[in-house]
């Protein structure tokens, strides 16, 4: 997502997989060895085009063994890009209004509402919720429906206002760093745009059918958003529903978790705004998502920790305090007791017309200002970092799920429900070398809970085990339980562990202290539909972080990217997935990985480009991840810095196979000047009529969020802040526009990007896909 997930805050030194591998070599028991077949060094260059024997999948691929399209070819234009035969309508986009009271959306910066009846920014995450003729959440198609989305970030906030964003009186340029004219104060309603701009937006989607031309179909879409008539062949959201809503970076939160720790976790949540702690304000950075069986929404919080401040000069915050931002990058440079942020919004700096509405702003300042917690908001960082449940059909409050513990939350997937079972969730921790996670829920399974709402969360999100991976050097890998019983944790000499609350919320230090497998940036999970195997995306890794000596058969390779554009260590990134044991139990504490595809170019030297990839289906930074209900079909989605000089970010379909369905190899590894090799395992090889690129997507913008109508004949897709690279010119001088999408493509005014959904469909009206 956002490129703040560079940010390390995991400096631990416990042992790499490769001081693991370099112990076990010599283990005549790999369980692999069966099918080992000596592939080595020389062997690498045609491994994926050798015709690799494929294990027989066991009905795990999609209907059909090939995908039904032309791949897209890849491009820098300003445009969506599609195989011949599809087409895409803008669904809608940022700053669209959610009720006719507010005036329609200018593109110009110049609206004076507050934005919490307008659609955010960065759509990122979002999934489709059909309503049965009761009015509850039921997973088959219905006539009526709504559509949530996440939104991620305001890195492109100057956008919002006439001349960028404001500071000291002066605008002109984006408001991400302290100093230099920056030292100044923001204008209230620029904080307020910026703050109500994150969150969920909640609409009610209508499928329409008419089939006018482009000119029709635009006049008359138009007409049925205001509710006057029957609007073109498409989908459509309304305006005026009674479903519309936003949850934003200031609505009442619910802190929810395990009945034995909520005191304790609460105490950790004392502000001046609730010195009880059983309530918060606001959800910020929401990336990735997660939809429960029960028809409920989760909203993951990414990059929270940039928006606080904690001016030079303040009274210093305990040591322990320290330690916990320190793991989390609050207020971390420098780290220290009295550290002022290096990133910032500046909405602490905000002072309100309204003295009554003065805490808006005064949250954003996490110094230890009152004698207490309750007397000041240094707490406020705590409060934030967690899956939050959201009932799409409910206007309820929305509560922050503390037991599926406090990190940078990418997604949160579920396995696949087995009636009087557990359930698992998978969520990653999206920063360079961090972590992926589980949650189990204690309760089982009941079909009948579905569609009962957000009380159903408190029964299978509050109680349950929070785990976190480790993949050791053979292929298999366990699940670590994040409990304070565990001697590795309560004996943590980095950071004091108090009691489980504790564990929860400081979940980044409990991981680190049982050793868990530091990753290449973790970011969106998915599970095969089909067999239950769950796939996670690395997006990629610096050599500071990822290299030689320290890659490991989980994160193998160890490069430099050869146009230099993506720097060095893991540059284009791989995608990891693994079977538990006990393949319906969620209990699983064991489980089988490989790695099923490996970003690279199409020209990379043949120790990069270990998935044999092609001009047609070559890609870098895989990102989003999803798999279709329909067809099986594997969706990739980028958010990529190191080939975006040959092609903008991209959406690729997969036909999966299954976990161990390739071979072991050995990789070949060289960077500044230290050579080595690795050992890994990687899946069959899929070749062009297996994966192929879909959709190119406009400059500067990145493809995340996916989901589909239930007949597959829909595709709902994310692209996010096109434009991206826009500078500001000067001090109110305006923008030079790397892109103008979609105002460029017929929606809208026309010059300022924005973010946007898509409807893709094809024109035949089949399945996407295939």
């Amino acid at each position: 997502m956002s490129d703040r997930t560079d940010e390390m805050n995991n400096d631990s030194d416990h042992e790499h997989f490769r001081e693991v591998l370099e112990r076990s070599l010599d283990n005549p028991m790999n369980r692999r060895n069966v099918i080992r077949g000596g592939v080595g060094l020389a062997a690498l260059g045609s491994l994926p085009m050798m015709g690799v024997a494929q294990a027989d999948d066991g009905g795990d691929r999609p209907r059909g063994s090939r995908l039904g399209f032309e791949a897209v070819d890849k491009s820098l234009t300003d445009e969506v890009l599609l195989p011949e035969g599809y087409s895409f309508t803008v669904l809608h986009a940022t700053g669209d209004r959610l009720t006719p009271a507010i005036p329609e959306y200018s593109n110009t910066g110049a609206e004076t509402d507050d934005w919490s009846q307008r659609v955010g920014d960065h759509h990122d995450g979002m999934d489709i919720f059909y309503i049965n003729r009761f009015g509850r959440f039921t997973d088959h198609e219905t006539d009526q429906a709504v559509l949530v989305v996440n939104h991620e970030s305001s890195a492109d906030a100057h956008f919002f206002h006439p001349n960028g964003q404001t500071s000291n009186g002066v605008s002109g340029k984006k408001f991400t760093q302290f100093g230099d004219w920056d030292l100044g104060t923001r204008p209230e309603m620029e904080a307020l745009k910026e703050i109500n701009h994150h969150g969920v937006s909640i609409v009610e989607l209508a499928r329409v059918r008419n089939g006018k031309d482009d000119a029709h179909e635009r006049d008359e879409r138009r007409s049925f958003l205001l509710g006057k008539r029957r609007a073109p062949a498409g989908w459509a959201y309304k305006i005026n529903s009674v479903y519309n809503r936003r949850v934003t970076g200031q609505s009442l939160m619910r802190i929810g978790g395990p009945a034995k720790h909520l005191a304790d976790i609460r105490q950790f949540m004392v502000t001046q705004f609730d010195p009880t702690g059983a309530t918060s304000r606001g959800t910020l950075n929401n990336c990735g998502h997660g939809k429960t069986p029960w028809g409920t929404y989760l909203a993951c919080e990414e990059n929270w920790a940039f928006y606080f401040n904690m001016p030079a000069g303040s009274k210093p915050v305990d040591a322990k305090t320290v330690a916990s931002r320190a793991r989390y990058g609050v207020a971390r440079a420098p780290l220290s007791a009295t550290a002022t942020a290096g990133i910032s919004q500046g909405w602490h700096t905000v002072t309100a017309a309204d003295p009554a509405d003065q805490s808006r702003f005064d949250r954003w300042n996490i110094a230890a200002t009152g004698a207490t917690a309750a007397d000041d908001y240094r707490n406020e960082p705590n409060t934030f970092g967690y899956v939050v449940e959201i009932d799409p059909l409910r206007n309820t409050t929305p509560v922050k799920r503390v037991a599926l513990g406090r990190f940078a939350h990418e997604a949160a997937v579920f396995g696949i429900p087995k009636p009087g079972r557990p359930l698992a969730v998978y969520m990653g921790c999206d920063s360079r070398n961090e972590y992926i996670y589980k949650f189990v829920s204690q309760a089982r399974w009941n079909p009948a809970d579905e569609g009962r709402g957000i009380a159903v969360g408190d029964k299978y999100l509050n109680e349950g085990a929070l785990y976190v991976a480790k993949f050791n050097d053979d292929g298999t890998g366990q699940w670590i339980e994040l409990t304070i019983e565990n001697p590795l944790i309560a004996g943590y000499a980095t950071y004091a562990f108090a009691n489980q609350a504790d564990v929860l919320v400081n979940a980044r230090h409990a991981a680190t202290a049982v050793g868990a497998t530091r990753m290449d940036r973790p970011e969106w999970g998915a599970v095969n539909p089909r067999n239950g195997e769950v796939y996670f995306t690395l997006t990629n890794n610096s050599s500071a972080l990822r290299n030689v000596d320290t890659a490991d058969g989980a994160n193998p390779r160890a490069y430099r990217d050869a146009d230099g554009r993506g720097g060095s260590g893991n540059p284009n990134g791989h995608i990891i997935r693994f079977r538990e044991e006990g393949r319906d139990d969620a209990r699983a504490t064991s489980f089988q990985w490989d790695v099923f595809l490996f970003g690279s170019e199409a020209d990379a030297a043949l120790n990069i480009n270990l998935s044999g990839l092609t001009d047609q289906n070559d890609f870098s930074s895989p990102d989003g991840l999803w798999f279709s209900k329909t067809t099986g079909i594997c969706w990739i989605q980028t958010d990529d810095g190191a080939y975006t000089d040959v092609s903008n970010c991209m959406l690729l379909a997969a036909i999966p196979g299954r976990v161990g369905d390739g071979q072991e190899i050995t990789v070949s590894n060289s960077l500044n000047g230290v050579i080595g090799t690795q050992t890994t395992f990687i899946g069959a090889a899929l070749g062009e009529a297996r994966l192929r690129r879909f959709l190119v997507a406009p400059k500067g913008s990145e493809v995340t969020g996916l989901t589909e109508s239930a007949d597959g004949k829909a595709l709902f897709v994310n692209i996010q802040h096109p434009g991206e690279n826009t500078p500001a010119l000067g001090r109110g001088t305006g923008f030079s526009f790397e892109s103008e999408w979609p105002g460029n493509a017929g929606y809208g005014v026309v010059g300022r990007p924005r973010s946007a959904t898509i409807v893709i469909t094809r024109d035949d009206g089949g399945v996407i896909g295939l």
